[in-house]
């Protein structure tokens, strides 16, 4: 019997043998909770055979679904070896590397330096800018539409990538210009402890637990006074009193705009900013843009790991 199996029932069905749980399989999809069930009843349809058992005691793969797993597995795996090739081969062909960045790298003309450092030795190579959202801490890495990216620590999944640190800048404290500390020269973060904080999105997690200082919190909990996902946005709560927000100190004027201050801050550790790559692509372009950032900090070649 000839079957014609999509992916994406491969996806669903292993999702679901994962998480043995129909609602949680559908969240880690991001698909509805009876779209899920409906394309497992239909793969089982095609297949002649259940392959969960389902009652009130939960979900349980059946002899049939214990089979298919590790085939499914094994197609999805190769799928994605095949759509990673066919990526990098039209990258290479046509002979462009995306940079990818969520927020300007500035910084005293580091982008144009480590621009100037790759052309030298790449000419022929067309470096194209991409602009990713906050909601994205990689900058396009994860998902491969960057080939390298510039982003803030600590990522998430660190072991899939390497990276470099081209700045380490203190962590200020942006507040209104009416805000009572707003006239102070510095602030000691105990100060700020009962402050209202902007937060960073929730599907960043390390991101935002660090622009929240939870390493300096003591266990205390963050108060949030709403979420930004930009610098527009962060802008224009901060006017608007929604809260305080920690800034790295080479983002600063994007928010001093008029109606902003910053300040120092005592008692937080730096920001760390990095040049990024996946840890499994070996592509020279890749290593050659990193090395080019890390010949800007004095150092003779990229590490394949920076702490």
């Amino acid at each position: 019997m000839t079957m014609d199996v999509h992916g994406r029932d491969l996806r669903y069905f292993v999702a679901v043998a994962e998480e043995l749980h129909f609602t949680r399989a559908a969240e880690k999809l991001y698909v509805s909770q009876p779209a899920l069930s409906k394309q497992i009843r239909a793969l089982e349809r095609q297949l002649g055979a259940p392959l969960f058992d389902r009652d009130r005691h939960g979900v349980r793969l059946t002899p049939v679904g214990t089979a298919l797993l590790p085939h499914a597995r094994a197609v999805l795996a190769a799928w994605a070896e095949a759509d990673e090739a066919v990526r990098r081969a039209r990258a290479d062909e046509q002979a462009t590397l995306v940079v990818g960045m969520s927020t300007s790298p500035g910084r005293g003309g580091l982008l144009p330096a480590i621009r100037s450092r790759f052309t030298e030795a790449h000419p022929e190579i067309r470096l194209k800018l991409r602009q990713v959202g906050w909601e994205d801490p990689t900058a396009g890495l994860a998902d491969g539409t960057s080939d390298v990216a510039f982003v803030w620590l600590p990522l998430a999944d660190a072991e899939r990538y390497r990276w470099v640190v081209v700045a380490t800048e203190p962590r200020l404290v942006a507040l209104s210009e009416t805000h009572p500390l707003a006239g102070r020269e510095r602030v000691d973060f105990a100060e700020l402890l009962d402050e209202p904080f902007l937060a960073l999105p929730a599907t960043t997690p390390e991101l935002r637990d660090h622009w929240l200082a939870l390493d300096a919190r003591e266990g205390r909990p963050a108060v949030i006074g709403g979420e930004i996902a930009s610098t527009d946005e962060t802008y224009e709560a901060l006017v608007d009193g929604l809260g305080v927000c920690l800034v790295a100190a080479g983002n600063a004027p994007l928010l001093t705009r008029g109606g902003v201050v910053v300040l120092p801050v005592d008692g937080l550790s730096p920001s760390r900013f990095a040049l990024a790559w996946r840890a499994d692509d070996t592509r020279q372009l890749v290593q050659d843009y990193a090395r080019a950032a890390a010949r800007g900090l004095g150092a003779g070649r990229a590490p394949k790991r920076a702490a």
